[in-house]
């Protein structure tokens, strides 16, 4: 940023300015976190010396706080890979099951939305496919915020769920599937050549309820990259010129990603094995009967309260698996 060149160039200077405040952001943490840290040093000292058990106990309080920013500004100095600061799009897709699996991906819906909205993140929802009686067969939609894939990458994979099914009159035992992938959001300094002869692009009209607009024009863009085989689609917006440049940034991509996982040996490893990403091979169990408990089978994770978790309490999971280097 010292070059007088640095300003010539404005798309190229956006992401080193990111990585600056990113970087700004861990140092001047790290220095606070250790200031704060002799400052309970001190005050011990002389609580111990006077014998205040008053100030001992504000001093234990302090560091109980102390030791979960130091554990959060960890995670965070982990989340170090080239796309784990960018925002996130996120697909989830019911399983076989028909209308109980429908309805599990919506619950996972929520539960990802109730996260993004506790992180203060934005929302935006690209595509939305109901059920045919209850719940979504699919939906894709944008987290918008600091190191979002970073965190959410860690979701990847089949999410399973048991219960006492609400769509059975018999009260039988159920167990149903949804599958979860996350891609990296590209910013405007990386390209991703796409040629115009590789796509399909058919147009629609949207389903759902809609608004005024939606309903009674073809505004919804399907496009299918004929090389890869990747469909997007994206019927939100009003616009079909809206609807397609946001298809075009979700298969750009997932475009990428799929280029990544070519030439990353982990990531590769998981794109080749799809038993790992396949039903029945969950990597989190979700169970409200007979008993009540959350599972994550990467790190051997419980946790009792399932409404807690459901209602977006999933960080105990992320932050589990991103330090265990799972993720």
């Amino acid at each position: 940023m010292s070059q007088k060149s640095f300003w010539d160039t404005p798309e190229e200077t956006t992401g080193i300015l990111k990585e600056r405040t990113a970087l700004t952001l861990k140092v001047e943490s790290y220095q606070k976190l250790c200031s704060q840290l002799e400052d309970n040093k001190i005050m011990l000292d002389l609580a111990m010396e006077e014998e205040d058990a008053a100030t001992i106990q504000e001093v234990e309080n302090d560091v109980l706080l102390l030791d979960k920013h130091i554990k959060a500004l960890s995670l965070t100095i982990m989340l170090d890979g080239e796309d784990d600061a960018n925002d996130a799009i996120i697909s989830i897709n019911s399983g076989a099951g028909g209308t109980e699996a429908q309805d599990w991906a919506e619950m996972l819906f929520r539960m990802y939305i109730r996260w993004v909205e506790r992180k203060g993140f934005k929302v935006s929802v690209i595509d939305y496919q109901p059920g045919d009686e209850a719940g979504i067969k699919s939906v894709t939609f944008t987290a918008a915020g600091t190191y979002v894939y970073g965190y959410l990458k860690s979701e990847i994979g089949v999410h399973r769920l048991v219960r006492i099914s609400p769509f059975n009159a018999s009260g039988k035992r159920h167990t149903s599937f949804a599958s979860v992938f996350v891609y990296p959001e590209l910013d405007t300094s990386i390209e991703v050549d796409i040629e115009e002869k590789d796509l399909r692009i058919d147009v629609y009209r949207a389903s759902g309820a809609g608004g005024q607009h939606v309903n009674k024009t073809s505004s919804a863009v399907r496009i299918t990259h004929m090389p890869t085989g990747i469909v997007v689609q994206c019927q939100q917006e009003k616009s079909q010129h809206r609807n397609k440049d946001m298809a075009m940034k979700v298969l750009k991509a997932r475009i990428y990603q799929a280029e990544k996982q070519k030439q990353d040996e982990k990531m590769q490893e998981m794109h080749d094995n799809k038993e790992e990403i396949a039903w029945g091979s969950q990597i989190r169990s979700y169970v409200l009967h007979p008993y009540q408990m959350v599972k994550d089978h990467r790190i051997s994770l419980d946790i009792g309260n399932v409404n807690a978790v459901l209602d977006g309490d999933i960080d105990p999971f992320i932050e589990g698996v991103l330090l265990a280097g799972k993720a």
